[in-house]
């Protein structure tokens, strides 16, 4: 079905699904694990007589509760360590009271026995104090992002309250019972037993709920919960298609504009960067560069825009990597470096559906591949690699190198442009994608972009025309200029590139990164 010019084909909740399993990886939980705690959730709340026209700001409460984890991951690693084992031992705790205090104690430092007292005795001396501040900051950055996503004033209170409980001993402090919004009382049931449920089956889920009935969760919801659990926790399995999950849900159907869909991802790509101090801004910045550059270089403006939003959500598989790792000063070990590799296919994994998204995604995973197949996840090279791809590893090499890591100064622009003109004479980086990268950022960058054998930025978009079929008297129709004026431009191509065929043309584009692999 066509769409209205403008309407980005994407809805807030698809774009939200997908962050949601990137979420999961932060928790430790298998990728779906939200929105299968969302169905168990929604599923009782159909049960107990929640508003049909209020599903809608359940699902967004659920897909939007623990994004807030981030802000508080550097506080959560300096007590804890691996911020992610952290969170995924949590859900076979409870957190409340005494209860709380030994878990947190457990898990106390992360360089041996002397940083374990260390800390213990910090949590201990301060009742816990900075524990609670991050889980403070945590539900107020969560507030921050439903507010710039422009959900109902309602969902943001209610994500304030992700770390109270029934019995009032959570955060804020005596905030508890039917105080709490009926979407945070079901999530906080859909959460935890759907973890019990995938470890242990519906009896181990049923019991978690008898055990916290009265102090995590709402004692009604926990006994109703228990009298539906197997209809509740039914065919959870496999469910995940955007589309049919999402269909029963008509608050959720709405498209975003391309403006809108550009806010939202921008919006995650601020969060997504949270996950270490030393990456403030680092999202946008790759996204802006890499847009800039891809103009410059002559890709036309649908690809120049979905480069840039693959700039905004190159870094979301970071979510699987511990804080441990992505901060650490000192050198990775083998198993550590695995786990950075690792997250460019979580990137693709991540944004795999819908097919929109899909694209953005796969140019997305290609920002740490090489032109010499030495980058990863896929160790492709050369042709593999399309001139998007090639474009966002330039961009995002650059931002890195301006940018300070925990055992790196920025350097600055000029030493930037000379490090990424020895990775494209090495044959590691694409030297027209280099270029333009380095004039975008002007750093010194060639005076006037060219892209490959000199090709202007119109004749760019005349080959990729020619090179998917179009014919002299289609391409002039598209790029509304004489039959004449397309027929110039097409005869120049063939000048420049050698070519002396139509298939000579497509095969110096396919060579060239032109033809976009990953367009749908």
């Amino acid at each position: 079905m066509a769409r209205d010019a403008g309407d980005s084909g994407v809805t807030l909740a698809e774009v939200l699904a997908a962050y949601s399993l990137a979420t999961d990886l932060g928790l430790g939980q298998p990728m779906e694990h939200l929105l299968r705690s969302w169905r168990i959730a929604s599923r009782l709340g159909a049960h107990v007589g929640l508003p049909e026209e209020e599903q809608a700001s359940l699902f967004y409460v659920a897909m939007l509760s623990w994004v807030g984890c981030v802000a508080d991951t550097p506080e959560v690693a300096s007590f804890f360590g691996d911020d992610i084992a952290f969170r995924a031992d949590s859900y076979d705790a409870d957190l409340g009271g005494l209860s709380g205090f030994r878990f947190f104690l457990s898990h106390a430092g992360a360089g041996g026995a002397a940083s374990r007292l260390k800390v213990g005795s910090t949590i201990l001396s301060t009742g816990g104090r900075r524990v609670i501040q991050g889980i403070q900051s945590h539900c107020l950055i969560t507030s921050t992002l439903a507010d710039r996503l422009g959900l109902d004033a309602a969902v943001s209170s209610a994500v304030r309250q992700f770390f109270a409980r029934w019995d009032g001993r959570g955060v804020p402090d005596g905030v508890g019972g039917t105080d709490l919004s009926l979407w945070i009382r079901l999530f906080h049931l859909g959460d935890v037993v759907e973890v019990h449920d995938r470890h242990g089956g519906v009896g181990a889920a049923v019991r978690v709920a008898r055990d916290r009935r009265g102090r995590q969760f709402d004692p009604a919801l926990a006994d109703a919960f228990c009298d539906v659990a197997g209809e509740a926790l039914a065919s959870l399995e496999g469910e995940y298609d955007v589309t049919a999950l999402l269909a029963d849900a008509p608050g959720l159907r709405r498209s975003l504009s391309d403006t809108a869909l550009d806010d939202a991802l921008g919006a995650l790509a601020d969060f997504t960067d949270l996950r270490s101090p030393n990456r403030a801004g680092h999202s946008s910045g790759v996204a802006e560069l890499a847009g800039a550059a891809a103009l410059k270089l002559g890709l036309p403006a649908e690809d120049a825009a979905a480069t840039r939003r693959a700039g905004l959500v190159h870094d979301i598989g970071l979510h699987g990597v511990p804080a441990t790792i992505l901060d650490k000063p000192g050198s990775l070990s083998a198993t550590e470096w695995e786990r950075v590799r690792l997250s460019s296919y979580y990137t693709e994994r991540v944004l795999a559906r819908p097919a929109a998204l899909a694209r953005i995604g796969a140019i997305a995973s290609y920002a740490n591949e090489r032109m010499d197949g030495s980058g990863y996840h896929r160790g492709t090279g050369g042709a593999s690699i399309p001139m998007a791809g090639r474009v966002l590893a330039a961009a995002c090499a650059f931002r890195s190198l301006v940018e300070p890591r925990a055992a790196q100064e920025p350097r600055s622009p000029k030493q930037a442009a000379v490090t990424l003109r020895e990775e494209a004479r090495a044959g590691r980086l694409d030297a027209d994608a280099v270029d333009s990268v380095l004039a975008a950022a002007g750093a010194g960058g060639r005076r006037r972009v060219a892209g490959p054998a000199g090709l202007t930025a119109r004749e760019v978009e005349v080959l990729v025309h020619i090179a998917r079929g179009s014919t002299t008297h289609e391409v002039a129709a598209r790029l509304g200029v004489s039959r004449k004026t397309a027929a110039t431009h097409v005869e120049r191509i063939y000048m420049k590139t050698g070519a002396s065929s139509r298939s000579a043309a497509t095969l110096f584009a396919l060579r060239n990164g032109l033809l976009d692999p990953l367009e749908t």
